[in-house]
């Protein structure tokens, strides 16, 4: 696999544990603190900024109009 794959695979499973709160034996719960309420409401954003992009990226461009405007043999 390439680097990519690996690096989305480590994204994925890190957003997985951070929305869902778990934890290891031993730590600190953060789970239900403000500070994780804000990380996920951050991470939400971020998600939804990505979705947008992306969106934005595979819809077709549109033109300006004002290629009709000229003159289709180059005279000003």
């Amino acid at each position: 696999m390439q680097w990519i794959v690996w690096l989305g695979l480590a994204v994925l499973v890190t957003a997985v544990a951070a929305v869902t709160g778990v934890k290891s034996r031993g730590t600190r719960p953060v789970a239900r603190s403000r500070l994780m309420g804000v990380a996920r409401f951050i991470l939400l954003l971020l998600i939804a900024l990505f979705a947008y992009l992306a969106f934005r990226a595979r819809a077709p461009r549109r033109s300006s109009g004002i290629a009709l405007l000229r003159d289709p043999c180059g005279l000003p």
